[in-house]
């Protein structure tokens, strides 16, 4: 955890600084970094929602085979978070 946020850091240092009269970090790229941690951690979220979700719905399927479907939906719920984040991100400037 410790390395992620010391990568975290290293990649964000060179935006914020200034070289050349010109800060990396104005208009469309403070978007872009915006929208990729909005994106990130709305990944991050689904993942930890479905990490829950599918081991519950793995032992409902091996006591009974019926729950299909209702398995493959509540497992599929948090994906939508993520389809939601992409689709801001493609229609932010």
């Amino acid at each position: 955890m410790i390395e992620l946020v010391i990568a975290f850091v290293d990649t964000l240092v060179p935006l914020v600084q200034e070289g050349g009269g010109q800060s990396a970090l104005t208009g469309e790229g403070a978007a872009a970094l915006g929208v990729g941690i909005g994106v990130g951690i709305a990944g991050l979220g689904a993942g930890i929602a479905e990490r829950g979700i599918g081991a519950a719905a793995v032992g409902a399927l091996a006591e009974d085979s019926i729950s299909l479907g209702v398995a493959l939906l509540l497992t599929v719920i948090p994906e939508t978070i993520v389809i939601f984040a992409f689709v801001l991100a493609f229609l932010l400037p």
